[in-house]
């Protein structure tokens, strides 16, 4: 039975990982040791304060003495540091152009397979074949289209009528239509009687 969740891929520790590999520990190294001679320097500033104090000047100038010493160094490690840092950022960034020039150099051999594939003559070829069965489509065509008669013309525009009205909603007769049920309003049989005009009357005289 497979591994279900598949190989561990391994990965290739160059010499240029292991180059940076070092270079950081070293700086690391270069910290602690930067870091323990500061905490030195603060000490003894402290008992020279002290020193000085209890009138002990000469052991005092001599921590001092000790204490610009120890300043140089940590100078000296900045220095180093720097170097450090500068070398790591260059090889890193060394390995990431080298991973770019394999990558197009994978891209450019995979181009290559791809052009062995299909050469000028291929394409030509195929863009011929394309064209030739393009227009004997159309010659297709164009024969179907002039092989018909106006019989046949006629038959096609009656047969599209046919399908048109099958595809309608059917509208009913009138002969199919029950006019039993229906009612009609009853015509009068009597004559219109003439309409009689008002008739004016005297306006009433208005007493003196």
């Amino acid at each position: 039975m497979g591994n279900i969740f598949g190989t561990k891929k391994k990965t290739r520790v160059t010499e240029q990982d292991k180059a940076v590999l070092q270079l950081k520990q070293q700086r690391d190294k270069l910290k602690q040791y930067q870091k323990k001679i500061l905490t030195v320097i603060e000490k003894d500033k402290e008992l020279a304060r002290k020193l000085l104090k209890e009138d002990k000047r000469e052991r005092a100038k001599l921590l001092l003495k000790k204490k610009r010493y120890q300043e140089q160094l940590v100078e000296k490690t900045d220095k180093q540091l720097d170097t450090v840092e500068q070398l790591v950022h260059d090889l890193e960034f060394a390995q990431v152009e080298m991973q770019v020039l394999n990558s197009l150099k994978a891209g450019n051999e995979s181009l290559k397979e791809v052009h062995k594939l299909f050469s000028i003559e291929d394409i030509d070829k195929i863009m011929d074949e394309t064209r030739e069965g393009i227009e004997k489509q159309k010659e297709i065509d164009e024969i179907l289209a002039g092989a018909l008669t106006t019989e046949d013309e006629d038959a096609v525009d009656l047969e599209f009528e046919e399908i048109l009205r099958q595809s309608l909603p059917d509208v009913p007769k009138i002969s199919d239509v029950d006019t039993s049920e229906i009612e009609l309003p009853s015509v009068p049989t009597e004559e219109p009687k003439p309409k009689k005009e008002k008739i004016g009357r005297d306006p009433v005289p208005l007493p003196a």
